[in-house]
């Protein structure tokens, strides 16, 4: 059998964190009543006239900065035309001709080392409605209540050559957006979506292969499988002397195959043309500079800071800078002084297993840096032992409690009297006759025994070191 190359491009659909649609007032808010946040522009009315949100521009060009692009001075928006029911002014408004941000990269880290990724372009352009089929009722409805989000289209150029390169060039894109704060890029509800151009070709051949499409992946995993899948499928039909028809696809995720949808088109098919109704852009020095005065410290710059600043192994940097919102709650918790090592391991251990538990994402985590630091500074002045410091946590984690005022109102501050802890020491001593001789005889394992029965007498509020000492010298 014939040795063949995978050759894969991305065109990555990014839904802008505004609080309004591209060219409308129309909120852009997750999960309304079907086709309330509407209006006659984003329902496409006769007579309706679009302008353009300035904060969509402005998270463009942010992106584009952050990706290496060359940002395109004056450009404009075109009309893509095409008729299906979710698009109800019968086109889109996109941009061909001149984009927002042109030539760009990123870097990924491969099995191989370090590899560049371009960026063909980036371009502005409004999304879609939503159509829901309803078996039961045997119709289509649809929602128009995305129609007119805006959304940045980021094309690379086909670079990849493999699932795993394709998934390190969509985690970097995500991780540069949300650190920009431009989107979510919540896969699951749909603001960050995938089109995989795929094509194969024998193994040193310098021409590119015919390419399949498919549309709207919406998870990394069906994004690999799809791969995967298309790459056999593209094989085995060149194999067995077939063509590839340059197609638009759609993968089915139980059967774990894709089927044919229609043609794909090419621009001429969307008979682009000048958008009458939107003014050209003109981008200005002080704009530009704006804007790049504002770009945040990226995650690259970040984990060189930390190494340098903060001293933390690197497996520690590496999962707090993998969100923008953990690595701020990190800072701003040793802002507050406490100790850069101590943090790190309340994040990495209590939140990370929580987060697991409750199936969210870093980016949902709720308590307040400053809160974060008291219950640390509790915990290095034995207020409350580690037991209780981690139940203080869970009720923390989930409700943002002051750890100070709830350890008062709960009484969970460790037990200090000495007089007391002894007097229990004792009690469970006298009452564990066989664990004592048990431990007498050399079984470590019944002293653990016994500072659990003395934890348990004092309901939790002892310190559990103290009282192993304390065990050890009477016994």
């Amino acid at each position: 059998m014939k040795q063949y190359e995978t050759v894969i491009g991305l065109e990555v659909h990014v839904e802008l964190a505004t609080k309004t649609k591209i060219f409308c007032g129309c909120s852009t808010a997750f999960g309304g009543r079907p086709n309330s946040h509407t209006c006659p522009v984003c329902t496409g009315m006769p007579g309706a006239l679009p302008v353009l949100n300035r904060k969509v521009l402005e998270y463009a060009v942010a992106v584009g900065l952050a990706a290496n692009c060359q940002i395109t001075r004056y450009c404009k928006f075109d009309r893509k035309n095409y008729f299906y029911p979710d698009n109800p002014q019968n086109y889109q408004i996109s941009q061909l001709y001149l984009p927002v941000c042109r030539d760009g990269f990123v870097e990924i880290e491969t099995e191989n080392g370090s590899k560049r990724i371009g960026i063909h372009e980036i371009h502005m352009e409004e999304d879609a409605g939503k159509l829901i089929h309803d078996e039961w009722e045997d119709c289509t409805l649809v929602d128009y209540n995305r129609s007119g989000v805006p959304l940045i289209e980021i094309v690379s150029e086909p670079d990849m050559r493999g699932a795993d390169e394709v998934i390190a060039y969509l985690e970097k894109l995500r991780l540069i957006i949300r650190y920009l704060g431009a989107s979510d890029c919540k896969l699951q509800e749909g603001s960050m979506r995938a089109d995989v151009n795929l094509s194969v070709r024998e193994a040193g051949a310098k021409e590119f292969g015919t390419r399949t499409e498919m549309k709207n992946l919406s998870s990394f995993r069906s994004i690999a499988r799809a791969i995967e899948a298309e790459r056999s499928r593209q094989i085995d039909l060149l194999e067995s002397g077939g063509t590839v028809i340059q197609e638009t696809r759609r993968f089915d995720e139980e059967k774990g195959t894709s089927y044919a949808m229609r043609s794909k088109e090419d621009a001429q098919d969307y008979r682009y043309f000048p958008d009458p109704d939107l003014v050209p852009i003109s981008i200005s020095e002080e704009f530009l500079a704006e804007i790049k005065g504002r770009q945040p410290e990226l995650r690259t710059e970040k984990m060189k800071r930390y190494k340098a600043e903060y001293d933390l192994p690197d497996y520690d940097i590496e999962i707090i800078t993998g969100s923008k919102h953990m690595a701020d709650i990190f800072e701003e918790t040793v802002r507050f002084g406490a100790q850069p090592k101590k943090v790190s391991n309340w994040l990495m251990g209590e939140t990370l297993r929580l987060l697991r538990e409750q199936e969210a994402d870093p980016e949902d985590i709720c308590f307040s840096p400053e809160n974060l630091a008291k219950l640390i500074a509790l915990t290095e002045a034995k207020t409350v032992n580690s037991t209780v410091a981690k139940e203080i946590f869970e009720v923390m984690f989930r409700e943002n409690v002051d750890p100070e005022r709830y350890v008062e109102e709960k009484g969970l501050r460790t037990v200090s009297d000495e007089g007391a802890l002894r007097r229990t020491v004792e009690e469970v001593i006298q009452a564990n006759p066989k664990s004592v001789e048990d431990y007498r005889g050399g079984k470590e394992k019944a002293l653990g025994f016994l500072v659990g029965q003395t934890m348990k007498a004092m309901k939790g509020k002892a310190d559990p070191a103290g009282i192993t000492g304390l065990l050890k010298e009477l016994l």
